[in-house]
């Protein structure tokens, strides 16, 4: 059972990024990925109710952990039909952030008590997702920053009427800019459901957590920050070197999370 969970985090993670596009954007492709993952994720989660219901020969409503369940199962049911129906993308996506949140703690409470004592049980792999998580959108947002300083290089060239090669391998400006932008699109979702479950995890394991820890607080920053990026360019039109600076500042930023703040953490590597 225990990779059929994973298998069903994967996806439901999957069409929130996509929600998350569609809701940035206005991309209608992501929305209709995003729809049919969360689909995949509605039926699989349907199967294991009604086999839960006929193996226990009770609806598993009972208990409060089976009822995050059951609550999750009717948050994405009323997801499913919205989103079908109306075109309410501000509510569809948190809506699902909800859910995602839900399943998560549905599932670490279910592996304390069925999975306890292995070696590698399900809060440790939990775990390592998190860790995976967080590190893919590290990389998203390295990509975002390396294309913000070829857009700085290549402005610099044109500013100068340095007419080389470099210039025409460099890329346009409008492409970098595009790029460094996308990258930022996938790395903030990514990042925001790495703290879910780092979160999760550390309200569930025997490990200590802390709210004021450094890396926490640094970690929420990081995501603030690129929120605001997003924010300044959808919201407010914001493009340019302007714009490209704050997502090099940003990086910077990351990097000290990284480097610096992981050294005082008391939990974090």
């Amino acid at each position: 059972m225990k990779w059929i969970y994973e298998l069903i985090v994967g996806i439901y993670a999957l069409s929130i990024i996509g929600y998350f596009i569609d809701f940035i954007q206005h991309n209608r492709r992501a929305n209709r990925m995003a729809f049919w993952l969360l689909t995949t994720v509605w039926l699989l989660q349907t199967f294991f109710l009604f086999s839960m219901a006929l193996l226990d020969n009770r609806f598993p409503i009972l208990t409060i952990y089976d009822g995050l369940y059951f609550y999750t199962w009717i948050l994405i049911t009323f997801s499913l039909i919205i989103n079908r129906l109306f075109r309410v993308d501000f509510f569809v996506f948190f809506t699902n952030v909800l859910g995602f949140f839900l399943m998560m703690m549905y599932i670490f409470s279910k592996s304390q008590n069925q999975y306890a004592g292995n070696p590698i049980d399900l809060v440790s792999e939990m775990l390592i997702t998190h860790i995976t998580m967080a590190m893919v959108s590290y990389g998203f947002f390295a990509l975002s920053f390396i294309f913000s300083f070829m857009y700085l290089l290549q402005y610099r060239l044109l500013k100068k009427k340095k007419w080389t090669i470099r210039l025409k391998r460099l890329g346009n400006l409008e492409q970098l800019e595009r790029y460094s932008f996308f990258s930022i699109l996938l790395g903030v979702p990514t990042l925001l459901i790495a703290i879910i479950l780092g979160i999760i995890w550390g309200y569930s394991s025997s490990e200590p957590f802390a709210w004021f820890d450094t890396k926490t607080l640094g970690s929420f920053i990081v995501l603030l920050v690129y929120v605001m990026i997003l924010f300044l360019k959808v919201a407010r039109g914001l493009h340019g070197r302007n714009l490209v600076n704050l997502k090099v500042y940003a990086f910077l930023f990351l990097l000290v999370n990284y480097f610096l703040f992981s050294t005082l953490s008391n939990f974090h590597f």
